[in-house]
């Protein structure tokens, strides 16, 4: 599947940076390019709590965004 704008909300938001939510069928969300449609909200270390593959296994996972060049977003899991 693909990435879809209306899984994607805003939790908080304070002193530039972003608490995001989203929701996926989609068991892998940090595939190369995943969130580029995003590109413009999607700020570097802002964080994403993920609920991934809700119609499979469904996990919850942390993710920080670590990249963001205007053009693609790069997320990685948060450690």
């Amino acid at each position: 599947m693909a990435y879809i704008a209306s899984d994607l909300s805003v939790l908080a938001y304070a002193n530039n940076f972003t608490l995001w939510h989203f929701t996926s069928v989609d068991a892998d969300i940090t595939t190369g390019g995943y969130f580029n449609t995003a590109v413009d909200m999607l700020r570097v270390n802002d964080l994403i709590i993920a609920n991934i593959d809700t119609d499979g296994s469904p996990s919850t996972t942390f993710y920080v965004v670590t990249g963001n060049d205007s053009s693609t977003v790069t997320i990685t899991a948060y450690a």
